[in-house]
């Protein structure tokens, strides 16, 4: 009886083990087959921004093939340390840059620790901002963004017609001019997938962003966020100053409202 049972018992195991490596290869295979593309269009309308359309397979979770394989072998081995050179030349040559143009120039100090060169007048700025977005956009190439598509929303506007143009005064036309200068928007929402998101928006607006207080400590980097403006924030901390934070980008916002030169604020909803 002793000896049926241990085999009963082995038996059961070898099954359990089995069923179980069964599952983990199951759990191995890739989530989204080149088989199951009954619902491709919806899955493009659901996650649009995600849906790939190359090798990779949609969502890019296809099986690859091996000479796919090889390649991106190859790449790694070359490519790559070559994109990683020159990624490091383009961060150091933009540093470089803002040493120089912050040389001899006192960083606006505010509330909560926050520090600034965003408020730089002059060529300073214009330094700045021009090889910030020019050299943003060489490290997008670099990572193999080659090209980026943008689109674009006009919204349609009604013409006025010609007996309103005539009976509109050269007052009424002054304060509208002001209001355009004025209706500036003082803010950026955008989505954030990545880190790339923000070399994208420093080549395309140049905006400020709202970062970790670890930033600014960084090497390299820490001068190039506080050329940017980047409002510093203890997230690790639930009763920091969240608050003056706030109060912090709130005036920020209002103040890129008002003034073209104040950069805008970039803002990624969580």
């Amino acid at each position: 009886m002793e000896s049926e049972l241990k085999d009963l018992n082995s038996k059961q195991l070898k099954s359990t083990a089995s069923s179980d490596d069964g599952g983990s290869a199951k759990d191995d295979r890739p989530l989204l087959k080149p088989d199951a593309a009954d619902n491709i269009q919806e899955l493009e309308k659901k996650f649009a921004p995600y849906v790939r359309n190359d090798v990779y397979g949609t969502m890019g979770r296809g099986e690859l093939p091996l000479a796919e394989k090889f390649l991106i072998g190859i790449a790694m081995v070359t490519l790559l340390p070559i994109r990683v050179v020159l990624a490091m030349t383009v961060l150091v040559i933009y540093y470089l840059i803002c040493r120089v143009c912050t040389l001899f120039s006192a960083p606006n100090r505010g509330e909560d620790e926050q520090e600034d060169y965003a408020h730089m007048g002059g060529w300073r700025r214009s330094v700045v901002v021009v090889t910030g977005r020019f050299l943003s956009r060489v490290m997008l190439f670099v990572l193999g963004f080659y090209w980026i598509t943008e689109t674009f929303r006009i919204l349609d506007v009604q013409e006025k017609s010609e007996n309103e143009a005539k009976n509109q005064s050269k007052d009424e036309d002054e304060a509208k001019d002001q209001d355009e200068e004025s209706g500036r928007p003082g803010a950026i929402i955008s989505n954030h997938v990545s880190y790339l998101d923000i070399l994208y928006h420093m080549s395309s607006s140049f905006p400020s962003f709202v970062a970790k207080r670890s930033v600014a400590k960084l090497p390299l980097v820490g001068l190039i966020s506080k050329c940017l403006g980047c409002v510093y924030v203890q997230r690790e901390s639930k009763s920091s100053d969240f608050k003056g934070v706030s109060g912090v980008v709130t005036e920020r916002v209002r103040e890129a409202h008002r003034d073209k030169s104040a950069p805008m604020m970039m803002l990624f909803p969580g």
